[in-house]
């Protein structure tokens, strides 16, 4: 598996699409305040007006799904799944998301399970289902229900026998001890609260040789949140080690806006220390 640390390269803008769901929690930007009636405006006030709305669709949906639970993550109301599938299934984006470069740095094995962590529709399952092969098991889990049922249906239509999905609460994964080997969270790690206790929780799902993989974006890319709530890929890996299970870093990829993060099990049983970290 490649693990080249570099730091954070600059990325060329292309298309914006967020993977997850993780749905009232969790999700994509968007671009007005949905519901308020539009005015023509002179053209030099647009961005001003443009920046306004997105300020103002942050508030709107800080009192909806799941805010109690992570007052400062960032929240965005989706319970449309068909209507979500249309952007997060976009074809368009395999060009810069490159699902089949994410799957391989995890070097998933077959047999293993792998947990997608604000599944959305699914547009990683059907690649992590391939990887674990027919004795392996896929996790999709969002906070949305119209997401997971969307899934389950979809898992039944493609014959993701592997897969299986369900609804978890927004502050906890709700995993079981040692019970995973990869984690994967896409798109999602800017969108959560208290993300150095939710990596507690991730870390204590870890099988030994587990390991998780954020991949989010870059802080000056021109698409995905508002500035400020896109994460340095320096600040999530001190926010993955704060509780001290976790040892984590940048590794080398070629997405185009984003980054990816990997974490792993400090100490013997663990990718780091006197663990081999092959999740094998």
């Amino acid at each position: 598996m490649h693990t080249r640390v570099r730091p954070a390269p600059e990325k060329a803008p292309t298309r914006p699409i967020h993977h997850v769901a993780l749905a009232t929690l969790l999700a994509t930007v968007a671009t007005g305040a949905a519901g308020q009636e539009h005015h023509p405006m002179p053209a030099e006030h647009a961005q001003q007006q443009e920046n306004s709305n997105r300020e103002a669709e942050h508030r709107r949906h800080q009192s909806g799904h799941g805010a109690h639970h992570n007052p400062h993550g960032m929240k965005h109301a989706f319970d449309d799944a068909e209507r979500w599938s249309q952007v997060f299934d976009d074809p368009e984006r395999d060009a810069w998301q490159k699902p089949g470069e994410v799957v391989s740095l995890m070097d998933v094995g077959e047999g293993m399970t792998v947990v997608d962590l604000g599944a959305g529709t699914g547009y990683f399952l059907g690649h992590l289902a391939a990887a674990v092969g027919p004795q392996g098991e896929v996790v999709g889990l969002d906070v949305e229900p119209s997401m997971i049922e969307f899934v389950r249906q979809r898992a039944e239509r493609e014959g993701w026998s592997n897969v299986t999905a369900r609804v978890i609460p927004a502050d906890d994964p709700e995993l079981d001890a040692q019970s995973v080997d990869r984690i994967l969270v896409v798109n999602t790690w800017h969108h959560l609260g208290d993300r150095p206790a939710y990596a507690a929780r991730l870390a204590a799902a870890l099988r030994p040789g587990g390991e998780i993989f954020v991949v989010d974006y870059e802080p000056d890319s021109p698409h995905g949140p508002p500035r400020q709530f896109k994460l340095p890929a320096a600040q999530i890996v001190a926010e993955l080690e704060q509780r001290g299970a976790l040892s984590a870093e940048l590794i080398d990829e070629t997405l185009p806006q984003q980054f990816v993060v990997r974490a792993r099990l400090r100490g013997p049983g663990g990718g780091d220390g006197d663990g081999d970290g092959d999740g094998d």
